[in-house]
């Protein structure tokens, strides 16, 4: 059965509840004292190893919007989407314009990509096998906390349809876990994360690809948490879940960090 540490963290959490090693919401659902969660936004995965940083959003040089690449492998109907199809939205989605308007996650330039999937059809294709796929690119613009998703027709590579919303907090993406992790090191409220992880491995915890992370977005109950952590839900917020490669889950659910604001906050009450 594996552990949970949770000397230096706090909270006592039961340890058959830990040996579900599953999602995110799963997490959620066996550790105590969620109140204030946004219990459906998790990463919906046991977040693979926080080294596989997307880098920047979209996989490009920093400064640098690559080229459409060329139509590749091509799915047909409601085939999911190909990688190929993938790369080829992601870029088709992301003009110069747009990529100097925005900020990701590490607060460089362009948006943080948050998801790609496939596009409902419209009503009237619904009954047509020839319809054109089109792809739903979802991007979080840190320079406004605003979500930005975009339709790309892959059939004519255009563009077809732009959405902007605020205060809307999707499911954060690994770069994000990855980002949540060293804002969290890098605070003094970081102390007890590395002393648990002293404990359970005889070893020094200096960066997030030491453990395996899991994040839940966090929305703030107004007027229930005092100073920063009320703009959470405006502010893109995570509390982390993080766990020790092949070792226990380490108490960290009393953690909020505000990757709008680059702060890291505690949960009182």
């Amino acid at each position: 059965m594996r552990r949970t540490v949770h000397r230096h963290l706090g909270k006592v959490v039961a340890g058959a509840a830990i040996a579900v090693a599953g999602t995110a919401v799963m997490v959620a659902v066996t550790l105590p004292g969620t109140a204030g969660a946004d219990e459906s936004g998790g990463t919906g995965q046991a977040a693979g190893s926080a080294g596989q940083q997307a880098g920047d959003a979209l996989g490009a040089a920093p400064g640098v919007v690559q080229q459409v690449p060329a139509e590749g492998e091509k799915g047909k109907g409601r085939d999911p989407l190909t990688d190929d199809e993938t790369k080829r939205v992601e870029q088709i989605a992301v003009n110069q314009q747009l990529f100097n308007s925005m900020k990701n996650v590490d607060g460089k330039r362009g948006p943080q990509r948050l998801d790609v999937e496939l596009a409902d059809p419209e009503p009237s294709e619904l009954d047509n096998p020839n319809a054109p796929r089109r792809a739903d690119v979802t991007f979080y613009d840190y320079k406004d906390d605003s979500v930005v998703t975009k339709t790309v027709n892959l059939d004519t590579g255009k563009v077809e349809q732009t959405g902007t919303q605020h205060g809307v907090q999707p499911p954060a993406s690994n770069a994000e876990d990855v980002e949540a992790a060293e804002l969290l090191l890098a605070s003094p409220l970081g102390a007890g994360l590395k002393a648990d992880y002293k404990d359970a491995t005889g070893n020094q915890l200096t960066s997030p690809d030491q453990l395996l992370l899991t994040a839940m977005i966090y929305k703030a109950t107004p007027g229930r948490q005092s100073g920063d952590l009320d703009k959470c839900g405006e502010h893109r917020c995570v509390r982390l879940f993080p766990k020790v490669k092949n070792g226990p889950w380490i108490d960290a659910r009393d953690f909020v960090i505000d990757l709008s604001a680059r702060t890291v906050g505690k949960l009182t009450g």
